[in-house]
């Protein structure tokens, strides 16, 4: 399961650095581009409820080889596309296998160790392998790229993800008989879920681009808000909705969930700060560009270590509170390099603030957002948390980055810009998920 998370994880990040290489071979511009990237998280991010959906209902076992095999066979799209349209055709299909896959592996895990050291253990070395992953996938894009081109980018992965199916084969508990009344799946809902943030990413990255169409970013932005509403007034007619009531009627989970996509989108954010002052501001080539950025994945390391044994003692708001403020602290610090235009070697105190920002964080609201549940409802709450993760992710991006580096924010500092937006966000999860005690955390332990 580990080691399907950090695939996953590694093709968020992996072509971001090739980005360039990919279009001058495929006779792309840097706007299309994009849409490598956006295309698979936001795909991968709507689809997530879907798939814990189709976990429980389906089975895990069956989910989560179906999905690792869509995962699979959509890698080797990519690395062997002759177009571009097929390369983004891939990316979606590479998109909807994650979120077929992740969700039931999850619910594994969560289903393998019972509330309290083991699965917060558990928890922990999955946060910590995810982001790895997301940092690793930097370094393995410079290095694979410049060595062996960026169609090895997705082709190395598949003999990794054919381990993956073959181990789940052996080691994933056989499913439990199916009930004779099966529920149907909500696929308007899961449309209108995945449109929505579709939308929204195209009209705020298309807005910042010179000579944008402003019209064509309004008409998206609108059939986002539209996509918006039809999802909830499909899920509240629904009589099997995506997100069953009883789990938006927690409100730990809620709380849990919201604060999820404030602190990814700061997360996401940062990976980007990072690559384009290493690269624009400062010069580095791609390849040392992504080894700059191994000390995070050092320190990510660590904190999967420490964070499960505090997480017990401290108990899973506070370890949140301590990774949003962490991550607040981060994002000042790129912004106070930025202003002042210092070195690599000063971005190293915010790549160790973001590292205790995910490692506090995320594990701490997964934790919460998946207590209390049971062998019918892990899946949805799996893929709701993972879902909030990516999107949020996502959506970060695009207001943050594409805020503060759009032409209208001119004579700011677009660093400072999307620093001090993410930090405000960060301020609202701390305030969310802060207002009272959370219900299923693991107890404060004395001492």
């Amino acid at each position: 399961m580990a080691m399907l998370q950090f695939l996953i994880a590694v093709d968020v990040t992996v072509v971001n650095i090739a980005l360039p290489s990919i279009g001058a071979d495929l006779g792309v511009g840097g706007h299309s581009l994009t849409w490598v990237v956006v295309g698979y998280t936001v795909t991968g991010g709507g689809l997530l409820m879907l798939g814990g959906r189709l976990g429980d209902l389906l089975g895990r076992r069956r989910t989560l080889l179906s999905g690792v095999a869509l995962f699979g066979a959509a890698s080797l799209l990519a690395g062997l596309a002759p177009s571009f349209p097929v390369l983004v055709a891939a990316r979606l299909a590479q998109g909807a296998g994650e979120a077929v896959a992740l969700p039931a592996a999850m619910a594994t895990i969560v289903l393998m160790f019972p509330e309290g050291p083991r699965r917060s253990r558990a928890l922990g070395v999955w946060a910590a392998v995810a982001s790895c992953g997301l940092v690793l996938g930097f370094a393995l894009s410079g290095i694979i790229t410049a060595h062996l081109g960026w169609r090895w980018i997705f082709l190395l992965s598949v003999p990794l993800i054919l381990a993956v199916l073959a181990a789940a084969l052996v080691f994933v508990p056989a499913d439990r008989p199916a009930s004779r009344e099966r529920a149907r799946l909500d696929l308007p809902g899961a449309l209108l879920l995945t449109a929505c943030p579709l939308l929204f990413a195209y009209a705020v990255v298309g807005a910042g681009e010179p000579g944008a169409n402003p019209w064509a970013s309004a008409a998206a932005l609108a059939g986002a808000v539209l996509a918006a509403a039809g999802f909830v007034l499909v899920e509240s007619r629904s009589p099997d909705p995506l997100v069953p009531p009883a789990l938006l009627a927690n409100g730990s989970r809620v709380r849990a969930n919201l604060t999820t996509v404030l602190l990814s989108g700061a997360l996401s954010t940062s990976f980007l700060l990072f690559t384009f002052y290493l690269q624009d501001r400062l010069g580095i080539g791609p390849l040392g560009a992504g080894l700059t950025m191994l000390p995070l994945a050092v320190a990510l390391i660590a904190a999967s270590v420490l964070v499960p044994r505090l997480l017990g003692r401290w108990g899973a708001r506070v370890c949140v509170l301590a990774g949003l403020g962490a991550a607040a602290a981060a994002m000042a610090a790129i912004a106070l390099v930025a202003v002042l235009g210092a070195g690599a070697a000063w971005l190293l105190p915010a790549m160790l603030l973001i590292a205790a920002g995910m490692g506090f964080g995320l594990v701490g609201l997964q934790y919460i957002a998946v207590g209390g549940t049971t062998e019918e409802d892990a899946g949805i709450a799996s893929g709701v948390q993972r879902a909030a993760d990516q999107l949020g992710g996502a959506a970060g991006v695009a207001v943050y980055v594409g805020v503060g580096f759009a032409p209208a924010v001119h004579g700011q500092d677009p660093f400072l810009v999307a620093a001090a937006l993410a930090v405000a966000g960060l301020a609202v999860g701390a305030v969310v998920v802060g207002r009272s005690p959370v219900a299923g955390e693991p107890r404060p332990q004395a001492g």
